[in-house]
This record gives C-alpha cells, sequence and structure tokens, in this order.
C-alpha cells in the first residue's frame, strides 16, 4: 500500500491534498478496485514516464492539469473496461474463459500466425489453476496484458545505426520517437551519431587502410599479412601514413548521415505509413532506398578515399589535389568506378544487419524485457556488433571488388576489367579466399569501433542535452 501511495507521489500526478485522501480511500478500499490499482500502477512502472503523464493529463485531467482523485478513478475505470472489451471480443462462446485455441483463432483473424505451443505459453503466463483456461478475474490481473514493451521505449533505447559505427554506413536508420521528431532531439542525436563516427574511424583508421591494401595488392604472390602491413606502411610514410585516406573518410560522415536519414523519412511517407515504427520488410526497403540515395550523392568521396589511402609519400598534397588530377587524368566517370557493386552491396548488408539486429533484440525483449525495455549496455554493444559483423561478412565480396575498380588506375599494370570480369579474374586466379582478402583487419576493427562509437556518443549526447535514462 505504501509503495503505491509513493509511486503516485514520485510521478507527480496528484496534488498533496489528494494524494492524503488518495491513502485514506485505499485503506478502507472504498471503490474496491485495490487489485486493478496495483495493475495499473505496476504498468506504469515500464512506461515512459513523460508518455504516461501526457496520455492522462490530456485525457482526465479537466480543469487545473492536475489529476485529482475523481479523475484517477476515472481512467482506471477506462482502464478496466478496455480489458473487458478485449475479453469479450476473445470469449465469441460466452463461456467465460480463454483457452489456446482461442488465442489461436483470434489473431489468426488479425494477420498474426503463431502455434498453439505459443499460445499455450502465453496462457501458462495468466492461468493461476493449471487449467490451461483463463477467466475474466485471471486475465484483468496478468502482468502479461500491461505495457510492458512499450513501442516508444524500444525506439528511445534501441537505436542501432546512430551509435554504432564500424566505417561503412550501410546500416538501415534508426526509428524516432514522435516526440524526438517534435522536439528537435533526433537532430542531436545525429549529431552526436556523427561525432562518435569521426572519432571511432579516426582510432581505427590504420587498421581499415591495412584492409584496402590488402584487398587490392594481397594475393598469392604478396601474401600480405597483418604485421608485415603495418610495418610495411610505416617504412613507406612513417607513423602519420596509417591515417591516410582518413580525412575524408571523416569528412563525409555528416552528408552521408543527413542525406540518408532525410531519404529514409521521405521515402516512408511515399510508402503512406503515418506509423511510429515500420515493420522489418518496410524498414529494409525504405532503408535500403535512402542508403541508395545517400551513397549516390557521395560516391566520388568513397573514390577519393580509396586513392587517399593507397596512395604513396608526397603523391598528392591533399583531398583537393587527389581530385583535380583524378579529373585531369581520368575524367569524371572515374568518380564513379565500382558504383555498382557498391549499391548491390547495400542490399545483402542492411538486410542481413537488421534482420540479426532485430533478431536479437526481440530474442532479449520476450526473455527479459518484461519489466524493462532497456537493454543495458553490454547487451547493446554485444547486438550491435554481432550484427554489423553478419552484415559485413555478407557483403564483403562486393565491397573488395568495388575497392580493385576504384583503384585500378593507381596499380600500376592493373587493367580496367568489369565487375564480373573482375568476379572471374579473382576465382580463376585466387580461389573464393580471394574474394575475403582483408577480411582478418576488417573485423578486428569492429569491437573497437562499435565501443568508442558508444561511450563517444554517450558524451556528446549528454553534452547536448539528451537526457539519457
Amino acid at each position: 500500500m505504501l509503495f503505491i501511495c509513493n509511486y503516485i507521489s514520485e510521478l507527480k500526478l496528484v496534488s498533496k491534498p489528494h494524494q492524503i485522501k488518495l491513502q485514506r480511500s485505499l485503506r478502507h478500499q472504498k471503490y474496491g478496485k485495490l487489485y486493478l490499482l496495483c495493475s495499473t500502477l505496476a504498468s506504469c512502472i515500464s512506461l515512459h514516464r513523460t508518455t504516461l503523464l501526457d496520455e492522462i493529463r490530456a485525457r482526465y485531467c479537466v480543469h487545473d492539469g492536475q489529476l485529482d482523485f475523481e479523475e484517477f478513478v476515472h481512467y482506471l475505470q477506462d482502464h478496466e473496461k478496455d480489458l473487458k472489451l478485449v475479453f469479450k471480443s476473445l470469449d465469441r462462446k460466452i463461456a467465460g474463459q480463454v483457452n489456446a485455441n482461442v488465442i489461436v483463432n483470434s489473431l489468426r483473424d488479425l494477420g498474426v500466425h503463431i502455434s498453439l505451443q505459443q499460445a499455450e505459453r502465453v496462457l501458462q503466463s495468466m492461468d493461476k489453476n493449471g487449467t490451461m483456461t483463463v477467466d475474466w478475474i485471471e486475465w484483468k490481473k496478468s502482468p502479461t496484458l500491461q505495457p510492458a514493451e512499450n513501442i516508444p521505449e524500444i525506439i528511445l533505447y534501441w537505436k542501432h545505426s546512430t551509435i554504432f559505427d564500424v566505417g561503412e554506413n550501410m546500416m538501415v536508420p534508426d526509428e524516432f520517437t514522435s516526440e524526438e521528431h517534435m522536439t528537435g532531439m533526433l537532430w542531436r542525436h545525429l549529431v552526436a551519431g556523427g561525432g562518435a563516427g569521426a572519432v571511432s574511424r579516426t582510432c581505427t583508421a590504420p587498421l581499415d587502410r591495412l584492409k584496402v591494401l590488402m584487398q587490392v595488392h594481397g594475393s598469392h604472390g604478396n601474401n600480405m599479412c597483418i604485421m608485415s602491413g603495418l610495418t610495411q606502411m610505416i617504412k613507406e610514410g612513417g607513423m602519420r601514413s596509417l591515417w591516410r585516406g582518413n580525412g575524408i573518410n571523416v569528412i563525409k560522415i555528416a552528408p552521408e548521415s543527413a542525406l540518408k536519414f532525410m531519404a529514409y523519412e521521405q521515402i516512408k511517407r511515399l510508402m503512406g505509413s503515418s506509423q511510429e515504427t515500420l515493420g522489418i520488410t518496410e524498414r529494409f526497403v525504405a532503408g535500403s532506398l535512402a542508403g541508395v540515395i545517400a551513397q549516390s550523392t557521395i560516391y566520388p568521396m568513397e573514390v577519393l578515399k580509396t586513392r587517399l589511402a593507397l596512395r604513396k609519400t608526397s603523391q598528392y598534397k591533399g583531398i583537393s589535389d587527389c581530385a583535380k588530377q583524378i579529373l585531369k587524368g581520368e575524367g569524371m566517370t572515374a568518380f564513379y568506378k565500382g558504383y555498382v557493386p557498391n549499391m548491390l552491396g547495400i542490399i545483402p548488408y542492411a538486410g542481413i544487419d537488421l534482420a540479426v539486429y532485430e533478431t536479437l533484440k526481440n530474442t532479449w525483449l520476450q526473455r527479459y524485457g518484461t519489466d524493462d525495455a532497456y537493454p543495458g549496455v553490454f547487451v547493446l554493444l554485444a547486438c550491435g556488433t554481432v550484427s554489423s559483423t553478419c552484415g559485413q561478412l555478407a557483403s564483403y565480396p562486393l565491397a573488395l571488388v568495388r575497392t580493385r575498380m576504384q583503384a585500378q588506375a593507381a596499380v600500376e599494370g592493373a587493367s580496367q576489367v568489369s565487375m564480373t570480369g573482375l568476379f572471374k579474374q579473382i576465382m580463376k586466379t585466387e580461389g573464393p579466399t580471394g574474394l575475403y582478402r582483408g577480411l582478418t583487419p576488417n573485423f578486428l576493427k569492429v569491437i573497437p569501433a562499435v565501443s568508442i562509437s558508444y561511450v563517444v556518443y554517450e558524451h556528446i549526447k549528454t553534452t547536448l542535452g539528451v537526457q539519457s535514462r
């Protein structure tokens, strides 16, 4: 009883005189609905508090914006009516109870298909007497019916592509709550994500440049490994050479992220979706198209990044000099070499990364998210690392072909070969393993990249005034 009153006081839903009145009425159980009050307040714990306050005040605070006792009871009675309506819609035979078959059939009518075993597991969480049927009393008291997995809260805490940067911006953009849209907080999230990506890419730049060198120069005749590659880079240009190409790699974060997010939002509108979050298939389609638009716009910067990573000492004075020399010697088309495999690579990367992340997220929520949608740092990092690794593994052959096509003019004696011709050439001369050269340094940078980007993102987010938990 004391917990309930303290929780109401903490939320500041009820003014001080009304809190005293509520405490007295609870002691005497004036309305005979103490069980309903406990159930409803328990559900409030797992709701995002701002959302709960806004909802109750908008619907029940009639006069001064304060929730008095009568208005609060009105809210509880409406909540019970909603549960009663759902129970009656399931209990079509008016038997006064619901079984597993009823749940299966009702969900099937809504287009959701579950097995009988899954329905039985749902019933077991509500059934108190072991009959595998649920009556009205068990139904309204069940914590399973409380909104523990609040969609805005899941969106709020399970950011993915905004937080984690592994050097390849091909992930499907994150969803943002309507509140984040209206307050402009989403742009602060994007700024924090951009800053985190810049720090993360800078810290892992040596491994990224090593990956590019191994993709282009690695072969049976030149079996470059991690140590020999790093030694070769330092010997040729000193320690600073380890960061060649990092400047343009950082610069392209801002335009690419902004273009992708704006394109994603526009595509969502064109798809006619007014929901706060899309289904996984819709997200994949919208995210892939947004990725194609963003990559098409900034692709010349991708070519510059590869050329600068492969350059020798004193070959270029900087980014602008590199662009001028390519334009003068090879023409405008050189800035779009490797464009096709790059665009094709978006589909397996975005699709598998999204599918794996959503699967891991939903598995965690089903097992451990009954009380709170916040997964904790370790779970977020683990899910981000695994999904990014799977996405990169699926799209890596296309990424390697793209890099070789971008570098063809910069490599002495290299012939101009098409995408399919390059695939055939690699398979013939190097075998299937040739399509995965440079994979080791690429995987080595995933864990530090994800960890660094998360830590920096959280710090920048706090500095910008975005509230954490």
